[in-house]
């Protein structure tokens, strides 16, 4: 297998003047995971970090001496792996201690290592997924429910989305309606049936969702959808689990 281009390991698509996607197109697509970048006035906002089989902090173009806040939705592997590049590190109150640890139970690194086709191009020379162990990150902010991430012309409330997992969190920016909603829901098939999955509790958190006034949502996977689109994704999942 060949080594992915240098430069290319991420795919970068700009949303807006403050939005940015990245994605790890050699990644196995169950565990590609969007990455979001959010520029803020006082200091910038990653909502997730990949994988981590390469650094992401050099893809990122950031701004030398503003801070940034790497926040973890939870703590499965697509969603953590760089987040240890990073001073500061946000995370859910759920999983909060096991972020120093990074235990296979919680994060499911160990399905990755076991797959035959991880990857379609390799991160670096030699590279097997029997390599692949994630680097302990523990959380420097722990957050909860109705929790505040001030971005200096932007703030995101964080919202607490248990189901898919018992630690999901989303962010609402309640003045603009941008949502980040993590893997509590996306625009591609949702995950119920995880070992810490819980459908019961994932049904109370679409129901929830139903009344979240979003203008448009970014989710963990697949593509950005806005408040029609949710409220399709919403109905199919509550009509499948019923």
């Amino acid at each position: 297998m060949e080594i992915a281009p240098a430069g290319q390991w991420f795919r970068k698509t700009v949303v807006d003047s403050a939005v940015t996607r990245f994605e790890e197109p050699f990644v196995h697509p169950y565990f590609a995971a969007n990455i979001w970048f959010v520029r803020g006035a006082d200091a910038d906002l990653l909502v997730d970090a990949g994988m981590g089989l390469r650094p992401l902090t050099p893809a990122l173009d950031l701004t030398p001496g503003k801070p940034v806040l790497a926040l973890a939705t939870h703590i499965h592997l697509d969603h953590v792996g760089a987040l240890c590049e990073f001073e500061n590190r946000l995370g859910p109150r759920e999983s909060a201690a096991a972020f120093a640890t990074m235990p296979d139970t919680l994060t499911y690194a160990h399905e990755f290592r076991h797959l035959d086709d991880a990857v379609s191009a390799l991160p670096s020379p030699g590279w097997t997924p029997d390599d692949y162990q994630l680097t302990p990150a523990p959380l420097t902010r722990i957050l909860t429910e109705g929790d505040v991430i001030d971005l200096g012309d932007r703030s995101f409330t964080v919202l607490e989305l248990p189901g898919h997992s018992p630690d999901g969190i989303g962010l609402l920016d309640e003045k603009s309606g941008l949502f980040f909603g993590g893997d509590a829901i996306y625009d591609a098939q949702l995950l119920d049936d995880m070992p810490n999955s819980d459908r019961a509790v994932y049904r109370q958190t679409m129901e929830r969702l139903k009344t979240l006034p979003i203008s448009i949502g970014h989710g963990g996977h697949g593509p950005s959808f806005d408040a029609r689109r949710m409220s399709e994704i919403i109905e199919a999942y509550l009509w499948r689990a019923a």
